[in-house]
């Protein structure tokens, strides 16, 4: 598998993980909750994978160093936002602005350690 798929299923596992980790916090863990869990982790995803191509977070240069990881934090000042929009739209209500900073805020976080964690593996010194 090549490392770019590495990086794109491990995105797409971390955005789930984070989404249960949002649910948890709430106590709403059961397989009930599965479809409010699908109503956020659908438009995080495809915020995610709309948005972070354009900022250049699939780069092999870029993904490589580190010091950049700031950029994947930087995109869900956008993600985050969009993904609470798709979300609204989806199920015909608001999107609250206090809920976009707090699934931005903590999905920045997750994939921030995400990446380097993926740095650290795909690109440890042999």
């Amino acid at each position: 598998m090549n490392k770019r798929n590495i990086l794109i299923i491990g995105d797409i596992i971390t955005l789930a993980i984070l989404t249960v980790i949002g649910f948890a916090t709430h106590g709403e863990t059961g397989t009930s909750f599965l479809p409010r869990m699908m109503a956020i982790f659908i438009p995080a995803l495809l915020s995610w994978f709309i948005l972070a191509p354009m900022l250049g977070l699939f780069n092999e240069e870029a993904i490589a160093i580190p010091k950049n990881l700031w950029k994947v934090a930087f995109a869900f000042l956008y993600v985050g936002p969009l993904a609470v929009l798709l979300r609204g739209a989806w199920l015909n209500t608001s999107a609250l602005p206090l809920f976009a900073l707090a699934f931005s805020a903590s999905n920045a976080v997750g994939m921030v350690i995400w990446r380097w964690l993926y740095i650290q593996i795909v690109y440890r010194k042999k």
